[in-house]
């Protein structure tokens, strides 16, 4: 399960970036998630309550915004759903699509702390 060594990563750099701007303990961690980036959300959350322990963010919640896969077809400029497994062909036009507009992010997009309303972001 690649999710344990993930939420590893989340809990280190948002532990790092709360250290590195003085900010007390985090309450929350914001973070966006692809339907195509090969992580599973339930198993991340899990993995997430597991890596905090100890930490700074043991109280932290993971807040996950769960981004769906879209393409945009450059023949009819249509953009569509591309659903797991990852169909590529426009539904439109008939046409292969070589653009993937969203779907594979993985990124911490936000940092909420427990004492104030300040806010960290990279």
């Amino acid at each position: 399960m690649h999710e344990l060594s993930i939420a590893t990563a989340i809990v280190e750099r948002a532990a790092e970036l709360a250290r590195r701007h003085g900010l007390g303990p985090v309450a929350a961690v914001r973070l966006r998630v692809g339907e195509l980036a090969g992580v599973v959300p339930d198993a991340l959350r899990f993995s997430f309550e597991v890596a905090r322990e100890g930490t700074a963010l043991e109280a932290a919640r993971l807040d996950v915004d769960e981004i769906p896969a879209r393409a945009h077809c450059a023949a009819c400029e249509s953009d569509f759903a591309v659903g797991i497994p990852p169909f590529l062909w426009c539904p439109t036009c008939d046409r292969p699509s070589t653009r993937l507009l969203s779907g594979r992010e993985l990124e911490i997009t936000g940092i909420e702390l427990q004492e104030a309303t300040a806010r960290c972001a990279e």
